[in-house]
């Protein structure tokens, strides 16, 4: 599946959700089960809200981690989210 394009708006995909464990977790549920969403695979999700687009994650996580190449920021993140479109966790 391809990676989002910078024009994409990620989001959670129909019947997806965010549920709070703990409160340094937070758990993905689908209707296939729950997926936790830890460090960095989080704070992408987090900022997928069918408003922003992919570049603009991009920028945002790129102020987060200063220290990371943007151009690995972008396929990174474009590999995670692909992942979970796969799994019919996102839509974009």
């Amino acid at each position: 599946m391809p990676n989002p394009e910078d024009t994409s708006r990620p989001r959670l995909a129909a019947g997806c959700r965010w549920a709070e464990t703990n409160a340094n977790e937070r758990t993905v549920l689908f209707p296939e089960g729950a997926i936790v969403i830890k460090g960095t695979g989080r704070d992408i999700l987090e900022h997928c809200d069918g408003q922003r687009t992919f570049a603009q994650i991009v920028q945002e996580l790129e102020a987060l981690y200063t220290l990371t190449d943007v151009q690995k920021i972008r396929k990174e993140a474009g590999n995670f989210l692909a992942q979970l479109r796969e799994k019919r966790i996102v839509d974009f």
